[in-house]
């Protein structure tokens, strides 16, 4: 159902912070989304679902929608979203189910695969239980990459090769995440999709991301000069679709709305290949969300107006 938004009678909880291990960039999010709402005419109440009082203004406030700058646990997860659904509040990106099966990379990685979208070999490991090292090894026939399941923003990743090493990533991982998935690595160049809307999603402009170090971690996303991004990224037209029309397969597979953001890695024969999805893109002034959206022709303040227009039309469904 279509929605005619006027944004100076739209009442907007912009949430930011939580508990997260990325409770620090989503309030860089959160101040990036704020700016770019007051722009577009909005009028925004900035609320941090860590502190109960804000969450019981948040039941009180009279909104009509929220705009969430959350990532991580608690609010990435769909945690928020079914507190959302629960008081009956519109809210940007995708819901419950879509936010909890895009932020678990082992479960995202069968949904994948139904659709056909390609996806490196892995183990997923849950903390207590055993596992073969020996055997990891084997099927990994190289190097791999060890990584918690549920946590965002590239935290706790290791590239490691031997079995030694893979136990020793393994076990580390563990203290920070209860699933770990290991998986095959593959060397290449660092693409990231963003797709919004809600029934007939599109990709924006894929975004080449040449990281700093030797992959894209936590300080080359988010450290000035930490990478640099080359959008729209260097394929040639065929290419170009394929992988959007990936990210788009993404979208669906997850029965995302509103807004995802699909990164790939393209290796060295040609053949991309999906890493995950993310939810709730980061808002703040080195993300790619924003960057992929300036190249498509739209603005920050214009974006945040779609998401939100995105979150009322999926409200009515």
């Amino acid at each position: 159902m279509a929605v005619t938004l006027d944004p100076a009678t739209c009442r907007v909880a912009l949430l930011a912070g939580g508990t997260s291990g990325e409770r620090e960039i989503s309030l860089a999010s959160g101040k990036g989304a704020g700016e770019a709402l007051r722009q577009a005419g909005f009028a925004v109440t900035e609320l941090d679902p860590a502190s109960k009082d804000d969450l019981k203004a948040l039941i009180d406030g009279n909104f009509d929608v929220a705009f969430l700058c959350l990532h991580g646990k608690g609010g990435e997860d769909g945690q928020l979203q079914g507190f959302l659904e629960v008081i009956g509040l519109p809210y940007t990106g995708p819901g419950v189910w879509s936010s909890a099966t895009a932020m678990n990379k082992a479960k995202s990685k069968v949904f994948y695969a139904r659709e056909g979208i390609a996806t490196a070999p892995f183990f997923s490991l849950e903390r207590g239980c055993s596992y073969d090292v020996e055997t990891i090894a084997q099927v990994m026939d190289g190097t791999c990459v060890v990584k918690p399941a549920t946590e965002g923003s590239a935290l706790g990743i290791y590239i490691v090769e031997g079995e030694e090493s893979i136990r020793e990533a393994i076990e580390e991982v563990f203290k920070i995440d209860s699933l770990v998935v290991v998986e095959r690595f593959i060397k290449g160049t660092e693409l990231t999709v963003a797709v919004l809307g809600n029934d007939e999603p599109y990709a924006l402009p894929i975004i080449e991301i040449v990281p700093r170090g030797e992959f894209y971690d936590f300080d080359s996303k988010y450290a000035p000069g930490g990478s640099q991004h080359i959008c729209p990224a260097p394929l040639d037209e065929a290419l170009t679709q394929r992988v959007q029309a990936m990210a788009v397969a993404a979208h669906r597979a997850l029965e995302c709305t509103g807004v995802s953001r699909s990164d790939f890695i393209l290796d060295e024969e040609g053949t991309p290949w999906i890493l995950e999805t993310n939810t709730i893109p980061g808002m703040t002034s080195t993300s790619l969300l924003p960057d992929a959206a300036r190249a498509a022709g739209i603005e920050f303040p214009e974006l945040c107006t779609r998401l939100i227009v995105s979150a009322l039309e999926a409200a009515t469904r």
